[in-house]
């Protein structure tokens, strides 16, 4: 599946064949030797909610929350008669909120935490000041002008280089954080792309940092919800939340989720 170019492998796991999580993905997700893709999504039983969504990175590494990867596997759950087309999911000790209209899916995420707008670090080259933030999963977010000045530096930028640097600085340890790169679009939309961890490269799209983006983009150039999100993919996403003093709540994530193709894997 694909969630506005982040893609998937998704599993209806109930039956829980598949008990290793972390080397399944590393096979499945492998784009040469496997199926390929940014991440493997494992629909279990949940006690709490309709199911239980288990996230691994490409690399084998546990993701906890994806929001693409939320509106991915809730479309599967639809398409699969195993919910409603509203529904409930448990992923990382929270239950999200689902709305499956067609291929558009709204998913209700959690409020985000660890907010800092400016903070500054250095890198090899030059200092650089962006912000981070908790969106269920950590995210850098830096506004394009703040890495320079040249004309059409969102489309040139070194993505992977920057983004790694950024990925392992000390700043981030020991787990590391995703990395957003953005823009003004319009009047209240943006243009993002982002490096995330686990994958370790540049991803078509990316949920949970559109959403940091968008709340940053709140911030610093006070765009209102909801605002409109271009990644990489060009498959727009939309960030509708409300202010909250000085943080936000009622944050939703709203965007196609399609299923590419389905098969059997033998094991």
């Amino acid at each position: 599946m694909s969630g506005a170019g982040n893609d998937f492998v998704v599993v209806d796991n109930r039956d829980r064949k598949i008990r290793n999580g972390a080397q399944i993905a590393r096979v499945l997700c492998d784009r040469r030797w496997g199926i390929g893709a940014d991440g493997l999504l494992l629909l279990e039983r949940s006690r709490k909610a309709d199911y239980r969504m288990m996230y691994y990175n490409a690399d084998g590494s546990y993701g906890g929350m994806c929001g693409n990867g939320g509106r991915c596997i809730a479309r599967f759950a639809v398409s699969a008669k195993i919910s409603l087309r509203r529904h409930r999911f448990e992923a990382l000790d929270y239950i999200y909120d689902a709305e499956v209209s067609g291929k558009s899916v709204v998913l209700k995420m959690k409020n985000p935490s660890e907010l800092e707008i400016r903070k500054l670090i250095r890198l090899s080259s030059r200092e650089l000041t962006l912000a981070t933030l908790n969106t269920g999963s950590p995210h850098v977010v830096v506004t394009v002008g703040d890495v320079g000045r040249s004309k059409d530096l969102m489309s040139t930028l070194d993505v992977v280089g920057l983004g790694r640097e950024i990925r392992n600085h000390r700043a981030f340890k020991p787990s590391g954080t995703n990395v957003n790169f953005i823009e003004v679009e319009g009047p209240n939309a943006i243009r993002i792309r982002t490096y995330e961890r686990g994958v370790e490269d540049e991803t078509l799209a990316c949920g949970t940092g559109s959403i940091a983006s968008a709340l940053v983009s709140s911030m610093i150039w006070k765009m209102k919800s909801p605002v409109t999100v271009i990644p990489r993919s060009g498959r727009q996403l939309q960030v509708m939340f409300e202010g909250d003093g000085d943080g936000f709540r009622n944050i939703r994530l709203k965007g196609p989720a399609e299923v590419i193709f389905s098969g059997f894997v033998e094991a």
